[in-house]
């Protein structure tokens, strides 16, 4: 690989980093090329990015982006998107499938590096969606409530008469 080469890869990498809410580094060794297709496939669902660099070249990416501070050795493949929970869920729910051969290592969440506890907790966060969804049923709970107790007046009404 020539030196414009890897500078090309390294402002591509920089300025998607930058726009990442969420950078999460996994340990892959062992993989088999149909689960990392399988794990491509399922970010690639949830607008995740999926990608195996070199450490050196992530490395100042990272740096570059302000998201340093991560150790960064061995075999890593480098999972991020802008939203952070889409990023978290593919990853822990690969994570439990494959739990002998693929490890998170590190993350940078929020502007700080983060804990595999902390990639975990956000994971069983619900998402916008289902936020949304939650918040729909709350406020249609009332009307249907009325609703019914309407019906069974109306039925109780018909029985007396």
């Amino acid at each position: 690989m020539t030196r414009n080469e890897k500078s090309e890869i390294i402002a591509k990498l920089e300025s998607e980093f930058k726009q990442a809410q969420a950078i999460i580094i996994c340990d892959y060794r062992g993989l088999s090329v149909k689960k990392l297709e399988a794990l491509r496939n399922a970010a690639r669902e949830q607008n995740v990015k999926v990608q195996v660099i070199k450490n050196t070249l992530a490395n100042i990416a990272l740096k570059n982006s302000d998201k340093d501070g991560m150790d960064l050795k061995d075999t890593n493949i480098y999972l991020w998107s802008e939203d952070q929970l889409a990023v978290t869920k593919v990853v822990v729910k690969f994570e439990e499938a494959n739990s002998e051969l693929f490890k998170i290592k590190t993350a940078h969440i929020d502007g700080e590096v983060a804990s595999v506890e902390k990639v975990k907790a956000l994971s069983k966060m619900p998402s916008r969606d289902e936020l949304i969804a939650m918040l729909l049923q709350v406020w249609n709970a009332p009307i249907q409530n009325f609703t019914i107790g309407l019906n069974a007046l109306k039925e109780k009404k018909e029985q007396s008469a």
